[in-house]
This record gives C-alpha cells, structure tokens and sequence, in this order.
C-alpha cells in the first residue's frame, strides 16, 4: 500500500519561512518524480514545485521561484519542500504527490497558515 505522509506544516508570520516533508512507502521512491501542491480555499490545486527522480532536474510554479526549495533524500524516501519569505496568500494545504505514467498518489496534506 503507497502512503505519502507529509508533515512540517504550521502557523508562520508572513516573511518567515517553513519546511515540509513527505515521507513515502509502499513505492520505489527513486522511480518517481516527486512534486509538492497546494490548495487555498476556494480555490483550485495549483502545481508548487516539482524534482525529477532520473536527472535531479527541478520545476517551480514562477510565483516561489527564489523563495522555495525542492529537495529529495533516497535514503529516507523523504522530498523536502523548504519555503523562504511566506507570503500572505500561500495559506493552505500543502500535498505532496508521486506520478507516473500510470500512477498518481496524494498524500493527506499539511496544513500552512500564514499570519500577517
């Protein structure tokens, strides 16, 4: 059974920063690329930043590019989401994700809250 267990989330004062993990099991972790989204209220899930597992190549939504760090540790089956200078409006769920060509696994979420 795939599970993707995020944690880190928190309350953080706008322009203070954040770290999330996501632990996986279940899955052959370096065979999947790895990406972190988000989901405000309201509003629809949006991409955050993504790392390819055969390159080590990274992809950011242009919004955090500069701000947020994607990571992965094999050895812990863990991808890491450092986020630097939170602004107010990215409160919300963070999710992390696992996908391949015919796979797609979510974790339960992290919640962010963001106060001014």
């Amino acid at each position: 059974q795939v599970q993707l267990v995020e944690s880190g989330g928190g309350l953080v004062q706008a322009g203070g920063s954040l770290s999330l993990s996501c632990t996986a099991s279940g899955l052959t972790f370096n065979q999947y690329p790895m990406a972190w989204f988000r989901q405000a209220p309201g509003k629809e899930r949006e991409f955050v930043a993504s790392h390819v597992h055969k390159d080590g190549s990274t992809y950011y939504a242009d919004s955090v590019k500069g701000r947020f760090t994607i990571s992965r540790d094999i050895a812990k089956n863990t991808v890491y989401l450092q986020m630097n200078n939170l602004k107010l409006e990215e409160a919300a769920v963070y999710y992390c994700n696992a996908m391949s060509t015919d796979d797609d696994y979510w974790g339960q979420g992290t919640q962010v809250t963001v106060s001014s």
